[in-house]
């Protein structure tokens, strides 16, 4: 088997709340200024050292009792009794301050807040604040360079999101950057993208997801100095991550699968056989091939992965000899060992047993976790 010394172990997990607002050091006649209400979603990824959690393996669990703890005040509340200025940066940095100081949540990689499914803020380790937007287009493209019989030769469509990722710390703004200032730097991508064949467009004759991103941060980063990630999603299931430098690409599996935890203690739910739908997501980072635009084919991660899918998916995976317990880091930990084995640019696993819960595991060292 491939060698592996993970680096990053984290465990997540995550709280929805209810909650209105009004944002008032937004500019006169700006739509936020006024009393509104969003469905947030606050998730934090922190490295627990061993023995925070009641048991071993119960680290999700205790981890997501915590947070919903802590964001608890905030549920069906006006979020300027709280805090002045709700924005979504000063509810991470005051969900993550609450964390640390008083519900003693060690290492703390990422604290992020949703205010709607397409934007939000995330903390990295820094506590650099990274505003985030997700945007559409439709689009025809076929890659020029695969071998013959391949289906990406054949012209086809997607409906294609991307995520603009800035750092709000590095522009020196008074208010930070704000999604209007995003919606406004998307227009004209938008209009030259949605409905156009990308194959047309100077600079995209062969746009695989890796060329878009990279397409995309040569337009934006002129103009938006505090770009940080652009990500492309090609279908809902892979895209890939572009940063200036380094690329990188997933593939996003569901599994179903039954468990049963066992370190749990006599009586607890988590002791008995239960099980979930997982959302598994296979990271690979490499250089671009300069021929073919891509990192690694996305079809080849799914057929080298296959094997390992079918050993794990609807499966009691506690019959699984080498699998030391059905936690979302033993699972996401053994993943990443069997599939060094066979995908030898796979360098991250991310497991979530429910939206934002369960754990990620990283074969190098990431100073900034870059989120999909």
């Amino acid at each position: 088997m491939h060698s592996l010394t993970p680096t990053h172990l984290l465990h997540s997990a995550s709280a929805g709340f209810e909650a209105a607002l009004q944002v008032g050091m937004l500019p006169e006649g700006h739509r936020s200024r006024r009393l509104h209400g969003h469905s947030f979603f606050a998730t934090v990824r922190a490295a627990l050292p061993a023995g925070w959690a009641p048991f071993a393996g119960g680290e999700v669990a205790e981890l997501q009792r915590r947070i919903e703890a802590c964001t608890a005040p905030l549920d069906y509340a006006l979020l300027n009794d709280t805090l002045p200025q709700p924005t979504d940066e000063n509810l991470a940095r005051w969900i993550r301050a609450r964390l640390q100081d008083e519900f003693d949540v060690p290492g703390i990689h990422q604290v992020g807040v949703q205010s709607t499914p397409h934007c939000g803020v995330d903390l990295d380790a820094a506590g650099h604040a990274h505003v985030w937007r997700r945007y559409r287009f439709q689009a025809a493209h076929r890659l020029p360079h695969v071998p013959a019989g391949h289906k990406c030769g054949r012209m086809h469509g997607h409906g294609f999101e991307v995520i603009l990722h800035a750092n709000q710390d590095v522009g020196g703004r008074d208010i930070g950057i704000d999604y209007d200032h995003l919606d406004e730097l998307w227009a004209p991508l938008h209009f030259a993208l949605n409905y156009h064949c990308l194959n047309e467009i100077p600079g995209l004759e062969n746009p695989t997801s890796e060329v878009i991103s990279a397409w995309l941060w040569r337009q934006l980063k002129p103009v938006l100095p505090e770009l940080s990630w652009v990500t492309v999603y090609e279908t809902g299931s892979c895209g890939a991550n572009f940063d200036g430098t380094h690329y990188r690409i997933w593939k996003e599996l569901t599994l179903d699968s039954a468990i049963r935890l066992r370190h749990a203690p006599e009586g607890s739910p988590l002791s008995a056989i239960h099980g979930h739908t997982y959302t598994l997501r296979l990271h690979l980072s490499a250089p671009l091939d300069a021929v073919m635009g891509w990192t690694v084919d996305f079809g080849d991660v799914k057929t080298q992965f296959d094997p390992i899918f079918k050993a794990i998916d609807h499966r009691p995976l506690y019959e699984i000899a080498d699998l030391p317990d059905g936690d979302a880091m033993s699972l996401a930990h053994w993943v990443l060992a069997k599939g060094r084995a066979v995908l030898h640019e796979l360098d991250r696993v991310d497991l979530y047993e429910t939206r934002g819960c369960g754990a990620i595991v990283s074969a190098q060292d990431e100073t900034e976790l870059v989120p999909v």
